[in-house]
């Protein structure tokens, strides 16, 4: 028999804020057994059998395909179940997902009018997964008692942490329940886990607006931009994150002023990093995480898709890419931008997941928050924009030599798709948000014509960047901000929910 925490059985709730007590003391619970008997196995105790601790589930029961919607949740694309039926999710870090389970919760209470019913899981929660931010305590065990870890307790299994679901190939089995979200418990405590490894920042950090760019120069601009709004008593933000969770607070910000960031005044200051991480990640926080988040993913389409795969199960408002690309057309400029309304994938990485013959549609509230922000920062409107952004189809591709290839076949194929730009990022990321319901959207800036004789060369591309990077990111930032005053609700589109979805945004 596994030696487990002392059982808490299914309970039923009316009241959203009530189910979420009862999840915190389950999944709190079920760590504090974990992490007690690791101490206890690390000391070189035996213990008494297989340690096991399971993670919550929230599930509800209906019996009707009617709803009783009221009217402040009409038009929500989310928030209801498909039919009759029974529905259930594991659930993890009720601490870090608290307001989005509450509203998720409630929106299944009010629109259902039944019971929520919480209880312990058959799902073991992975001993790496109990670990706290900064314990690193196997490290400290000799190799011959990490290898006995297997015997004692469970580690990760890759078999429940698939994305079936939001693939849409998930079929339940005989019996099982359909699925309330699009991850399960252990691929949400992944992903948390994946995203301090390649951005060097706690998941708690991270913002509802995401900023994808493909050049550190954007990062450094961001940086500045982030330090001068801390600089700011009166700024919107409350701290600026950056690699190594090294916190700068807004000046002024007294102790007791933020209530879901009470550790930024716990002394931590972070340590920088002796180099950065892979895909550094820095954080504009507001005190209702509405802030902003920028991550510079590189270069390549397989650095898209890995931080979108852990950045969708925070499940954000929208992530955007503003960053670098090729323009096609003799009649761009160089400092051109671009906005995305379709997308040519050649990147590859998708395919798998999401087949070629899945359209990518351009959502209309991105569209126009991006357009309205090109105007609003560079002054012009009307005729005078179109000289300077072209709305168009970007083609991305996996090779970034294309244009050495013989025959000029992808030459062909871009002319033939109509494509305005090339990069090697955006259309995985417009994917994988289309993937994930996660609304998307590209702002690219025209930095070289290698079809028109006009390359990047070192002097040329110095100037470039000086000229354009600032105020490309500054319209990104206008454009979450307009997103931001218009109201999320309005973001999460029917377009990118499928027939039977998960009732989780």
């Amino acid at each position: 028999m596994p030696y487990m925490p002392t059982f808490v059985a299914p309970a039923r709730f009316t009241d959203a804020a009530a189910a979420l007590d009862q999840v915190k003391a389950i999944y709190q619970g079920g760590l504090s057994h974990l992490r007690e008997s690791m101490l206890r196995f690390v000391a070189g105790e035996a213990l008494p059998g297989r340690v096991r601790a399971c993670y919550p589930f929230v599930r509800v029961h209906t019996h009707t395909v009617s709803r009783h919607t009221p009217p402040a949740n009409a038009g929500l694309s989310y928030g209801f179940v498909a039919g009759p039926g029974r529905y259930e999710t594991t659930l993890t870090r009720p601490d870090l997902f608290s307001r989005y389970y509450l509203d998720q919760f409630r929106l299944l209470l009010e629109n259902h009018q039944v019971e929520l019913e919480v209880g312990t899981s058959t799902q073991p929660i992975p001993i790496h997964f109990s670990f706290a931010e900064n314990d690193h305590i196997e490290g400290t065990m000799s190799e011959d008692r990490r290898a006995l870890m297997r015997d004692v307790f469970d580690l990760p299994d890759l078999g429940v942490m698939d994305d079936g679901i939001a693939n849409g190939t998930f079929e339940a089995r005989d019996g099982e329940a359909q699925p309330l979200s699009l991850f399960t418990a252990a691929r949400v405590d992944y992903s948390l886990h994946r995203l301090r490894h390649y951005t060097g920042t706690a998941p708690e950090w991270f913002q509802n607006f995401v900023l994808f760019t493909n050049y550190q120069f954007y990062i450094d601009e961001f940086v500045r931009l982030g330090h001068e709004a801390m600089a700011d008593e009166n700024s919107e933000y409350i701290a600026f994150i950056e690699p190594g969770n090294v916190i700068t607070r807004r000046r002024g910000l007294d102790a007791g002023t933020s209530e879901t960031f009470a550790h930024l005044f716990d002394g931590s200051q972070g340590t920088a990093p002796p180099r950065l991480p892979q895909m550094p990640a820095y954080h504009l926080v507001r005190e209702d995480y509405s802030g902003i988040t920028m991550t510079n993913i590189g270069v390549g389409p397989a650095n898209a898709k890995t931080i979108t795969d852990h950045i969708a199960v925070l499940r954000p408002h929208a992530w955007m890419m503003l960053g670098h690309c090729a323009g096609l057309r003799n009649t761009q400029q160089l400092g051109d931008y671009v906005l995305a309304h379709a997308y040519v994938r050649e990147d590859h990485v998708l395919d798998e997941e999401l087949p070629l013959w899945v359209p990518i549609p351009a959502l209309s509230e991105i569209q126009l928050a991006l357009e309205k922000a090109v105007a609003d920062i560079t002054r012009y409107e009307g005729p005078d924009l179109k000289k300077i952004m072209r709305t168009g189809t970007v083609a991305s591709t996996d090779n970034r030599n294309w244009e050495l290839l013989p025959g000029n076949q992808p030459q062909r194929r871009f002319s033939q798709s109509r494509a305005v730009a090339l990069d090697m990022e955006s259309a995985t990321i417009a994917a994988n948000g289309f993937r994930f319901r996660v609304p998307y959207g590209t702002l690219l800036c025209v930095s070289d014509k290698p079809l028109h004789g006009e390359i990047k060369l070192p002097g040329m591309a110095n100037h470039f960047y000086r000229e354009r990077v600032e105020q490309h990111l500054r319209i990104g930032m206008r454009a979450i901000d307009i997103l931001r005053e218009e109201g999320s609700t309005r973001l999460h589109s029917r377009k990118l929910r499928s027939f039977a979805e998960v009732a989780f945004q």
